[in-house]
């Protein structure tokens, strides 16, 4: 996804500097320099004037694109600020993200140039000496607030355009019944061009989408009510906002909004439009639930319905203290009302107020739910009167006690749910105030017994400890804002976890067939809500997997199971895919402006990955859940790294990771400060820039996007010097390859031989190609992707390689990572390329050179030099992916301790000896390979694309006895992995 959007920002790029020089921006200029579209007659005084009147940067185009695939939510903001006076002024981005979102890629295009950002971990923090300092113990720090508003400021030269592209990603909640997606409006301003496209894409049916009016008010508060939805009391057909188009279509939704400035001025004339609200759910059946299955990767949406609720003990512990006095307590009081009237038949329940004392409504008991008990807990509540401190400590333990006791007795019902609703708005002040005591208690006190749901309540509040303390004990934390509707939320939570409909969730699938499976043990499923899972397959081919969900509902036991065919829900996700990116392409042409296409076409590339990110994202959320609420450092370290390793893998902004951005330069006289250049390569003599003949082998080379291919990459501004080869000459090198399914082929030129075998992987493998990290500094991995087998093969899978990943260590860490449609080189500078394009980049020791689809040269320190050759189809097959060929051009800088599935052949000998007949059998041929007897045969490859075939002796059974060890020894657990050979060298 990153590359993608960084390739599209490179190519927009000259369609800015061109419109930039064609245009002439004057101090005194009319609306058209502000990209109106309007006749100017039909602007209103009142708009003409608050636009021309601005000092501050001016945004001609805001336009945010989101594609939902599955309930998974891709977001790309573009938006582009005009300059229009001489002088350099500052221009700001901002923008509200939702709470439950991660950022994935933030860049800059500046004065023509390109500022891409990077994520890195966050350093650790000192401890330092101050006794009392300014700063929070990691104990009490709270969390970031429920929306976080994503903040960019830079300098913009004068006349001159600056565009921010901002990328998050999210996994909608299943709330109430109704999944919701939010996108703020809140640009500041008045926009020139305002567009919002959300396209929505399921496996199953759309049912029940509606879109809200427009949800304004304070952000924070409008950001709590769109992570806690209310009670559905809204009305059937709310009014819609104006110009908002929708189209629906069974398993895709269109949903289009694009007021123009006077529409906008209409609603505010701030900027500040407020919140874009759009609800829905799936048509679900009863049973397993939705399996999606891609790329070696599951997700498993599980959400049972028309199930009788199971009865539950509840203890409402609320916060008395004295700073609930006034609006908090009244709301408070309000919900609770409320509440008690949607109590069932058959739960019990008890209410608790705390401050410095502590008050027990029914003592030593819960009592059942009857028309006597429901009037005397509502005069408990009316008598509610804030005064004192805040015993958080005493009033949890009071709580348990009281539900603990009574699971003890004779009344409690076996398989009902138990929980405790704990609201306070303050830090603890009274009795035990440290967090880790506090939560020690807690532990002992519920002792695995039941959850606690906990709520805080404006911005005083320990919620690093009511997050702790839910985690702990199988609950939920939500934050109520100062300025929300604190009544209004408290209904909306309560109704989430009102109705329990399951008990004890366990999702088990075949054994030794997954990996890396996301949580799949849950106390509670609650109405309305929807369990995800997610893993890796460690076994692609196999042709089922057994799905097994077990589960209590009153006092019966629930088993649902299944087998899930893996090749037809595959192909059905493809489809589904497929479905998505269509229908975004389609979205985007329609609204029409050159931003919103390339956006479109962005968005849809990265659907092809949407089961794995959701895997990435559930793990990510699951780590920092883990490392919240773990018990020793060791736990709590193990459980960072892992979570700031996939942070990493994704690019996601997470609490582990920061994001960096170099910020432009403008000198003096208000330009841009002259871009570091990249010079190219030496010269058609030493530069592997060549093009090698196309792909013949029954494919179809790939058409460039015409949108994309237009604004081919040729500014010199933007990544430094990038330069042209209008030729195209054939080169030859070595035969010693990894293509095709992969069939891996060795030269050894001293003794006039070649060897051939096959590597039978899985799709999502990751094989070591050459390891030679502690010596040239130089590791080449592999990821294998599956595709199916031609008609009439023997075979039921094929494997190619997808993505080649150069790692260098030497003299500085830099690597390059090949897709058939990106480059990424992360050198000096980080710089993505399009492999449609024919450009030549030079950083130093480490230099890339593309043949526009045909093949991407990489050479390292002027002695190591790789090709990989792009196999790209135009109309693919249902058995063909777009893959990668690895071959080594020049193997003289790597040393004689290199290793790896290529790399430890690279200086070795081998000779051919013939094993004399026995009994009837004919003579048999053996390779002698490092004092190895190998069995061979005589076979004929094609290689260089299918241009040129070689006679080989080919190793079987994934090169036994050939290769050093077996074939898993070389499997690296991640796409940068420079982890040594387990068993030395290569030499004996």
């Amino acid at each position: 996804m990153l590359v993608t959007l960084l390739t599209l920002l490179l190519s927009f790029s000259g369609t800015l500097l061109g419109q930039l020089e064609d245009s002439e921006l004057e101090d005194d200029v009319d609306l058209a320099d502000f990209g109106l579209d309007i006749a100017p007659r039909r602007v209103p005084r009142q708009v003409k004037t608050i636009i021309t009147k601005e000092t501050k940067p001016h945004i001609q185009e805001l336009s945010i694109k989101t594609t939902i695939i599955s309930r998974y939510a891709f977001t790309a903001v573009y938006c582009s600020l005009l300059n229009r006076y001489p002088a350099a002024s500052e221009g700001v981005f901002q923008f509200q993200i939702p709470a439950n979102a991660y950022i994935s890629n933030f860049t800059m295009i500046i004065g023509g140039r390109v500022y891409q950002s990077e994520v890195k971990p966050k350093e650790k923090r000192v401890k330092q000496e101050r006794g009392k300092s300014g700063t929070k113990e990691p104990g009490d720090a709270s969390p970031e607030p429920e929306v976080e508003v994503f903040r960019m400021a830079a300098k913009i030269p004068g006349r001159n355009r600056a565009v921010f592209l901002l990328t998050y990603e999210e996994l909608l909640q299943r709330r109430l019944g109704r999944y919701e997606h939010v996108t703020s409006l809140r640009p500041m301003q008045l926009v020139s061009r305002l567009s919002l496209d959300v396209t929505i894409v399921d496996h199953s049916p759309i049912t029940d989408l509606e879109v809200l009016p427009l949800r304004n008010g304070k952000s924070n508060a409008a950001a709590n009510t769109a992570t806690a939805p209310k009670p559905p009391n809204i009305p059937a057909k709310p009014e819609l906002p104006i110009t908002t188009v929708i189209k629906n279509e069974k398993n895709v939704c269109k949903i289009t909004f694009s007021p123009n400035i006077i529409q906008q001025a209409k609603i505010t004339t701030s900027g500040i439009l407020g919140d874009f609200v759009i609800r829905y759910d799936v048509q679900r059946d009863m049973g397993i639930g939705d399996i999606q299955v891609l790329n070696g990767h599951f997700v498993h949406y599980f959400a049972p319905k028309d199930l009788p609720a199971v009865p539950k003990n509840v203890v409402f512990v609320i916060d008395t203290s004295a700073s609930m006095l006034g609006t908090k307590i009244r709301q408070t009081k309000d919900a609770l009302f409320t509440i008690l009237r949607d109590l069932r038949p058959g739960d019990n329940f008890n209410f608790i107020s705390f401050s410095n004392k502590i008050k027990v409504w029914q003592p030593n008991r819960l009592v059942p739910v009857t028309p006597l008990n429901i009037r005397d807990a509502k005069k408990f509540i009316y008598m509610l009167a804030p005064t004192g401190g805040t015993n958080i400590d005493g009033a949890i333990r009071t709580g348990s006690s009281l539900l603990r006791d009574y699971l003890l007795g004779p009344d409690s019902s076996p398989n009902s749910v138990s929980l405790i609703i704990f609201l306070t708005d303050g830090r603890p002040t009274v009795g035990e105030i440290q967090s880790v005591a506090i939560l020690g208690n807690t532990r002992s006190a519920v002792q695995e017994k039941f959850c606690i749901f906990t709520i805080g309540i404006g911005n005083d509040v320990d919620y690093r400890l009511l997050e702790r303390m839910a985690l702990e004990n199988c609950g939920m934390m939500r934050r109520i804002n100062e300025e929300a509707d604190a009544s209004a939320m408290l209904k909306g939570f309560y109704n989430e976890i009102g109705t329990p409909l399951l008990s004890d969730i366990r999702i088990n699938y075949t054994e030794n067939s997954v990996q890396y499976v996301t949580q799949n043990l849950f106390t509670n499923y609650f109405n309305g809500s929807e369990i995800v899972v997610a893993g890796k397959l460690t076994n692609e081919s196999a042709e089922s997997l057994h799905v097994q969900v077990t589960a209590s509902n009153n006092d019966k036991s629930i088993i649902l199971e299944t087998d899930v065919p893996l090749r037809n829900r595959q192909i059905d996700t493809e489809k589904h895919v497929k479905l998505a990116t269509s229908a975004m392409a389609t979205g985007v042409r329609a609204l029409g402006t050159d931003a919103t296409q390339k956006l479109g076409v962005a968005l849809g590339s990265v659907a092809e990955d949407f089961v794995e990110r959701v895997w990435g994202f559930l793990s990510i959320k699951e780590g920092l859940r883990s490392r919240l609420r773990s018990q020793t450092s060791k736990d709590r370290e193990g459980h960072t790294q892992q979570a700031t390793n996939l942070s990493m893998t994704y690019h996601f902004l997470t609490p582990l990771t920061n994001i960096a951005v170099e910020k432009p330069e403008v000198l003096t006289d208000g330009t841009m400060a002259p871009a570091p250049t990249i010079t190219p390569g030496a010269g058609e003599a030493t530069s592997p820039a060549n093009d090698l003949p196309g792909d013949t082998d029954d494919r179809e080379p790939q058409t460039p996007d015409r949108d994309l291919n237009s604004q081919a990459l040729s500014q010199s501004n933007t990544i430094g010097k990038v330069v042209r080869r209008p030729t195209k000459k054939f080169i030859t090198f070595s035969k010693t390859s990894a293509d095709g399914d992969p069939h891996f082929v060795v030269e050894f030129p001293l003794s006039k031989l070649t060897v051939c075998f096959n590597i039978n992987g899985e799709p999502g493998h990751i094989l070591g190609l050459v390891s030679d990290h502690k010596y040239s500094g130089v590791t080449v991995n592999g990821k294998l992707i599956g595709a199916p087998a031609p008609p009439g093969s023997h075979k039921q899978q094929r494997t190619y390689f997808s993505t080649i990943t150069i790692v260098v260590d030497k003299p500085q860490r830099a690597y390059i990572e090949v897709t058939p449609k990106k480059v990424i080189l992360d050198g000096r500078d980080r710089i993505v390329l399009p492999c449609h394009s024919t450009v030549s980049v030079d950083c130093g020791a480490l230099s890339v050179a593309i043949v526009g689809n045909s093949n991407v040269t990489v050479t390292v320190g002027g002695n190591i030099s790789f090709v990989i050759l792009l196999h790209q189809y135009k109309n693919p097959a249902p058995y063909q992916r777009d893959h990668l060929g690895f071959y080594i051009g020049n193997n003289k800088g790597l040393s004689h301790n290199c290793h790896g599935l290529l790399g430890q052949f690279l200086y070795e000998e081998v000779g051919l000896a013939e094993l004399p007949a026995q009994g009837d059998t004919k003579p048999s041929l053996v390779l002698k390979v490092k004092n190895r007897s190998v069995p061979v045969v005589q076979k004929s490859r094609r290689i260089y694309s299918g241009t040129q075939s070689v006679d080989c002796w080919f190793a079987r059974n994934n090169a036994a006895k050939l290769i050093d060890g077996e074939y898993k020894d070389y499997l690296m657990s991640h796409m940068f992995d420079t982890g040594d050979w387990p068993h030395g060298t290569n030499r004996v």
